[in-house]
C-alpha cells in the first residue's frame, strides 16, 4: 500500500466534470508483419496481461480517506477484471482517418472509473484508409491518468508492451497474482487516524521547508508578481483561453525527422525542438488569421513541461520501469513568434527565446523548494488551493492566460517495435486540456518519423482538419525555405584571392618525388595562408 505524492494528488484534484487529466497513447500497427499476417485479439489480451503486470497501477485502485484528511493510497483491487479494462471495437466503413479521429476523441473524453485501476485499452480494427498506413491496420489506444504515471514516462509503457523483433517470443502463462487484503475496518480507522495526524502536524512539518525556502523563494515570488502585472499587456488572448467543454477533437501531422533537421539549418544553432515550435507557431498564425483573430502585435506563447533528471521523484510515485525514476516536472514558457510574418525570423526568435534564461514564473514553478513545500502541505489545503486556482483560471483566464497552448514531447523508441509481430507504424498521444488552456500539442519521434498531434475542445476548434492543414502548410513553407537555402549554399562560388595577395607571401611549393616525366606538369601551389584560392599550375621545361 503506497500513498500518493503531492504531484499525483494535483492531477486528481484538477479533474472536473468537463475536463480530466486523462492521457491516451495512440499506436497504429501493420499486421502483415505478424506470423500469418493476422493478430488475434486473444493474443493481444494475453500480451497485455503478461507485460503490463510489471506496472504497479495495473491492478491497483485508489483508496481515499474521509473528508480528504490525507492523500489517497494505492491498494490492490480484489475485484480486478482484465475484460473490464481491455475492449475490442471496429471503425465503421470505410474506416478513414476522420472516423478514427472522432472515435479516439470520444474515448479520450470519457472519464476513468476512479473506483478501479486507472487505465483502459481499446483495440480498434478496420483502419483501411488512414493516412498513408497499410489497409487492414489496427490501433491500440492505452488511456491512463496522470495520477498513475506522468506524461514523461509514457514511453516506459510502450517498452513494457512491445518487442524489438517481428518474431514474438513464445507466449508464457501469466504469473499467479494474489491481491493483498483490502484495508479492513481497523485498517481504515488506522488510515483515518494517520490522516488526522498528518493534517494536524502539517503546519509543523510545513514550517521547516517554508523557512528553508523563504530566502530562495522570496526573490522569485517578487519577480513573479512583477511579471504577472506585465503579462496582460504582453500575452494575447485567443479562443483557446476559454472554458472547455467535455467534447474533444484530435488531429495529426506526420513528417520525417531528416526534413526537420534540414529546417534547422535556416538559423545557426537551431534544434529540431525549435523547428517544431516554429511549425506550430506558423500553424497557429495561419489558423487564427483565417478566423480573423490573429493578434497583430504580441506573440502567442506555449508552456513546455520538462522532466529534469537527477532529482528525487515525488514520494509514492509509481514508475513504469526502474529507469524512469528520478524526474521532477518543470515548466517553461516559449513565445511562438506568431506576430512575425517571416518564417525565418520566427524560427530565430523561438531559438533565442528557448535558449534564454527562464522567466520568473517558470523558475518559481520549477523550484525544488516549492515542490518540497507542496509535499509537506496537507491534502485538504492543496485540494482547496488547486480548486481555487481552477475556478480563477476559468473566470479570469480570458484576461490573464498563463499561456495559449502546451507542447509536450513524448519519448519513443528509435528502433522499430512490434506488438505480437505487428509492426508499430504510427505513434502519438492525446493530452489533457483545461479551462484557460484548451489546446495541447503532442510531439513524438519514432522510427525516423516526427508526428505533431493536437488535442482541443470541439467548441474551441470546430474544424480540426483545417488546423491540421495549417500545420502541413506551415511545415511545407519551412521545408521550401530550407531547400532553397541549401541550393543557394551549393551555388555560391568560392571567393577568389584579391589581386596582389599572392605576392605578399612566399609560395608553398609541393614537388613530386623523383624527376618529372617528359611532357608532364610539375605541381606547384602558390596559396598564401588564409586564402582560399585554388592551386596554380606552371609548365616545367622538358627534362
Amino acid at each position: 500500500m503506497r500513498q500518493l505524492g503531492g504531484h499525483d494528488c494535483g492531477a486528481l484534484d484538477t479533474d472536473t466534470a468537463l475536463a480530466n487529466a486523462n492521457v491516451s497513447l495512440l499506436h497504429i500497427h501493420d499486421p502483415s508483419t505478424a506470423p500469418g499476417g493476422v493478430v488475434r485479439f486473444k493474443r493481444i489480451l494475453a500480451q497485455i496481461e503478461r507485460r503490463l503486470a510489471g506496472w504497479p497501477p495495473f491492478r491497483q485502485r485508489l483508496q481515499r480517506l474521509p473528508a480528504g484528511l490525507g492523500r489517497p493510497y494505492w491498494v490492490d483491487d480484489e475485484q480486478f477484471d482484465l475484460g473490464h479494462h481491455v475492449r475490442h471495437i471496429a471503425l465503421p466503413k470505410p474506416g478513414d482517418w476522420r472516423q478514427f479521429c472522432i472515435q479516439v476523441s470520444r474515448i479520450h473524453a470519457r472519464p476513468l472509473d476512479l473506483g478501479r485501476p486507472l487505465w483502459a485499452v481499446y483495440v480498434i480494427e478496420g483502419l483501411d484508409r488512414c493516412l498513408d498506413l497499410p489497409a487492414g491496420s489496427f490501433a491500440l489506444l492505452l488511456k491512463t491518468h496522470l495520477a498513475a504515471i506522468d506524461q514523461h514516462r509514457l514511453a516506459d509503457l510502450t517498452m513494457l508492451l512491445y518487442d524489438s523483433s517481428a518474431t514474438p517470443p513464445p507466449p508464457l502463462p501469466p504469473e499467479p497474482w494474489f491481491a493483498d487484503a483490502a484495508p479492513g475496518p481497523l485498517s481504515r480507522v488506522g488510515l483515518l487516524g494517520r490522516g488526522l495526524v498528518q493534517s494536524a502536524s502539517a503546519p509543523l512539518r510545513l514550517a521547516r521547508p517554508l523557512l528553508r525556502a523563504a530566502t530562495r523563494l522570496a526573490p522569485a515570488v517578487l519577480a513573479v508578481a512583477s511579471e504577472l502585472l506585465l503579462r496582460p499587456q504582453n500575452l494575447p488572448v485567443t479562443r483557446f483561453n476559454s472554458v472547455v467543454s467535455p467534447h474533444r477533437v484530435f488531429e495529426t501531422g506526420r513528417f520525417t525527422e531528416t526534413e526537420f533537421e534540414s529546417i534547422c539549418a535556416l538559423v545557426r544553432g537551431a534544434t529540431v525542438d525549435d523547428a517544431v515550435l516554429a511549425v506550430c507557431g506558423g500553424a497557429l498564425r495561419r489558423y487564427l488569421d483565417a478566423q480573423g483573430e490573429l493578434p497583430a502585435v504580441h506573440s502567442l506563447a506555449a508552456i513546455l513541461p520538462e522532466a529534469v533528471p537527477g532529482e528525487a521523484a515525488a514520494p509514492g510515485r509509481a514508475a513504469a520501469a526502474p529507469a524512469a525514476e528520478g524526474s521532477t516536472p518543470r515548466w517553461r514558457h516559449v513565445h511562438l513568434g506568431t506576430h512575425l510574418a517571416d518564417a525565418v525570423q520566427r524560427l530565430a526568435a523561438i531559438h533565442a527565446d528557448a535558449t534564454a534564461v527562464p522567466g520568473a514564473v517558470a523558475r518559481l514553478l520549477g523550484s525544488r523548494a516549492l515542490a518540497e513545500t507542496g509535499e509537506q502541505a496537507s491534502a485538504a489545503l492543496l485540494a482547496w488551493g488547486r480548486r481555487w486556482v481552477g475556478r480563477a483560471g476559468a473566470r479570469f483566464g480570458s484576461r490573464t492566460p498563463p499561456a495559449n497552448c502546451s507542447v509536450v514531447g513524448l519519448a519513443a523508441p528509435a528502433q522499430p517495435m512490434y506488438l505480437c509481430g505487428a509492426r508499430l507504424r504510427y505513434c502519438s498521444a492525446m493530452l489533457p486540456i483545461s479551462d484557460g488552456l484548451g489546446l495541447a500539442f503532442a510531439v513524438s519521434r519514432y522510427d525516423g518519423r516526427l508526428v505533431i498531434s493536437l488535442t482541443s475542445c470541439r467548441e474551441l476548434m470546430p474544424d480540426p482538419e483545417a488546423f491540421a492543414q495549417c500545420l502541413r502548410d506551415s511545415f511545407q513553407e519551412y521545408l521550401a525555405l530550407a531547400r532553397a537555402a541549401a541550393v543557394k549554399r551549393r551555388r555560391v562560388p568560392r571567393p577568389a584571392a584579391a589581386p596582389g595577395v599572392a605576392a605578399l607571401a612566399p609560395p608553398v611549393t609541393k614537388t613530386l618525388r623523383g624527376p618529372p616525366p617528359v611532357g608532364k606538369v610539375r605541381l606547384r601551389s602558390a596559396v598564401p595562408l588564409g586564402s582560399s584560392a585554388g592551386t596554380s599550375r606552371r609548365k616545367s621545361p622538358p627534362g
